[in-house]
Order: C-alpha cells, then structure tokens, then sequence
C-alpha cells in the first residue's frame, strides 16, 4: 500500500527549497511511485528535439520536470499562504484535508 500524500493534482503549492524557491504553481500531475511532483513553471529544464506532428519545427523545448513532494507546501485557499494538512473523519466518515493555520477544509 503506498503512503498517502499531501497535495492532490490541481492543488497550487508554494516551493519551500531549491532553485525555485519562494514561487507559486499548479500541480499538473502526480508520481507516486518517485515521490515527486510536475509543477507548472517550476523545475524548467531544455530538452532538445527532432521535428514531429507536435513540434514541427523541433529545436530546444522548455518543459518542466519533476521535484520532490517534501519541497512543497500546499497553499490555504483563504488565507493564500503556506500551510500544513491535516486529515479528519467528516459525518459521513468519509477523510477530508483540512489546513492547520486556519482549520478550513481543502477541496
């Protein structure tokens, strides 16, 4: 059984080490099993390629990469700062994410 994590696809987290550090961004996808995260516009890297049906022309392409989930620090939908999650049973025992700073549920 794999370890559940803090932030979900679709999430916007703040980057708290690394090159990046200090910026904000959307997380496009999730990889469970390395543990990171695409984040948009953070970890850009240069990839090189041939001309194809997508990239016509070809060349050097700016694509982001993954980064580790634990230098990432979801955002609190009210307050717009950097929180920690914490997860509670609702009424219908069903888990819910909720922020620590404020108590507020997370979507």
């Amino acid at each position: 059984m794999q370890k559940k994590l803090h932030i979900k696809k679709g999430d916007t987290v703040f980057v708290i080490t690394g090159e990046y550090k200090g910026q904000k961004g959307r997380v496009l996808e999730i990889i469970r099993k390395t543990n990171k995260a695409i984040v948009e516009g953070i970890n850009l890297i240069s990839k090189h390629t041939k001309p194809n049906a997508k990239h016509p022309q070809g060349g050097i392409i700016k694509k982001e990469a993954p980064i580790n989930i634990s230098n990432l620090m979801l955002i609190d939908p009210s307050s717009g700062e950097p929180t920690r999650i914490g997860r509670k049973l609702n009424e219908k025992n069903k888990l819910y994410r909720y922020s620590t700073k404020s108590g507020e549920e997370i979507k």
